[in-house]
């Protein structure tokens, strides 16, 4: 069965179920995808919330973390679910404007790239397509 992924209205759910950052990014016009140590799939860059974080540090970290972003802005778009197998996860997607890029921090990702087009394989590829038509929709720029 596959995956289920709704877009929710802002303060519909509940701070704490919020477990996931998705941050959907461009630099110089292109998209900002990751690929982990020892994978051949490419993802957005996302990771679980740390104890004690907000869902914004989450997303601030994991951007650093996955791509050495180092000036951005960052925009909360939309809570979201996911289902799959009977299970609902939550998250919180953002949109990143990277202005300025360092060197890729030592941690999960081996590589972080810069696409026109949605990259192949995705690791996820039943959800992060609809984050990223989600915000191709708001940036109106009809490039997907």
């Amino acid at each position: 069965m596959e995956p289920r992924v709704r877009f929710l209205p802002d303060d519909s759910v509940e701070d704490s179920l919020l477990l996931i950052a998705v941050i959907i990014s461009r630099y110089e016009d292109k998209w900002v995808f990751c690929r982990q140590h020892g994978k051949t799939t490419w993802e957005a860059p996302a990771g679980h919330r740390e104890p004690g974080e907000t869902i914004v540090q989450a997303a601030n970290r994991e951007l650093f973390e996955e791509t050495g972003a180092l000036e951005y802005t960052l925009i909360p778009i939309c809570p979201y679910s996911v289902t799959m197998e009977g299970e609902t996860n939550y998250g919180q997607l953002f949109y990143a404007d990277i202005h300025k890029l360092g060197p890729l921090p030592p941690f999960e990702i081996e590589e972080a790239a810069f696409f026109e087009y949605v990259p192949s394989p995705l690791t996820y590829p039943d959800i992060q397509p609809m984050f990223i038509f989600k915000i191709g929709e708001m940036l109106g720029n009809g490039k997907l």
